[in-house]
């Protein structure tokens, strides 16, 4: 059983040590009001004045001289190696919905580890902020009120089979793949409804859109993937 770290019953939010634009972290934090730190996450947090409520992971790169500043039982040290701090606070916060700033933009290597861990913990819902758009694991449906024209890109980590309505080039059983078809720069013509047969679909919306994504992630609409075995 993994160790749960962080329980929350409203959603979290998640800061890492990568680019936080400006207005980043306030925006989360007027939605999901818990703070949590993925290692190096937490000097973005201080330097906004935010002491975090807690920071995850293996602290190979929070300094000495600012974790002293943090209270000893916030700082949970994860200490294995073969996951980044971002998959280690993941999968040790338990909450309806995560919002994570700090993790586009910066290193495509760094971001490429994000959307893995987002495709391997696809049963934790995470909204990763961004400067103009905000990025998902795709729920089993997904239906989300969007202005005409606005860009929705969808690419596949594993093989998937996806159904839409409301995009001008529909899905309509579109087998996807990361070697295959993927669906980059797709357009809305008003509210959309996408369905998948299967975890390993990443969503590219608006940022204007967060709250829309949220308000359906929180619905009891809206369903989970299953806890992958690990």
């Amino acid at each position: 059983m993994k160790l749960v770290i962080v329980e929350a019953s409203e959603p979290v939010t998640l800061v890492g040590g990568g680019e936080v634009g400006a207005g980043d972290l306030e925006l989360a934090l007027e939605r999901a009001s818990t703070l949590v730190a993925a290692d190096s996450g937490a000097l973005a947090a201080l330097a906004q004045g935010r002491m975090p409520d807690a920071v995850i992971g293996d602290m190979d790169s929070l300094p000495a001289l600012h974790r002293v500043h943090i209270p000893e039982e916030r700082l949970h040290r994860v200490a294995e190696q073969d996951s980044t701090d971002f998959d280690k606070a993941l999968r040790h916060i338990a909450a309806p919905l995560v919002l994570g700033v700090g993790f586009l933009g910066g290193r495509v290597d760094h971001q490429l580890a994000t959307f893995n861990a987002l495709v391997r913990h696809a049963d934790r819902p995470c909204v990763l902020i961004g400067a103009v758009e905000v990025v998902f694991h795709l729920p089993p449906r997904l239906e989300l009120d969007l202005v005409p024209g606005d860009v929705v890109s969808l690419f596949p980590l594993a093989p998937v089979t996806a159904r839409s309505a409301g995009l001008f080039w529909p899905l309509e059983g579109l087998r996807m793949a990361p070697d295959g078809q993927i669906g980059t720069s797709n357009r809305a013509t008003g509210p959309v409804v996408i369905e998948a047969d299967g975890p390993g679909l990443l969503a590219m919306v608006p940022r204007g859109a967060l709250d829309g994504v949220i308000r359906w992630f929180l619905s009891p609409r809206c369903g989970r993937w299953p806890v992958r075995a690990e």
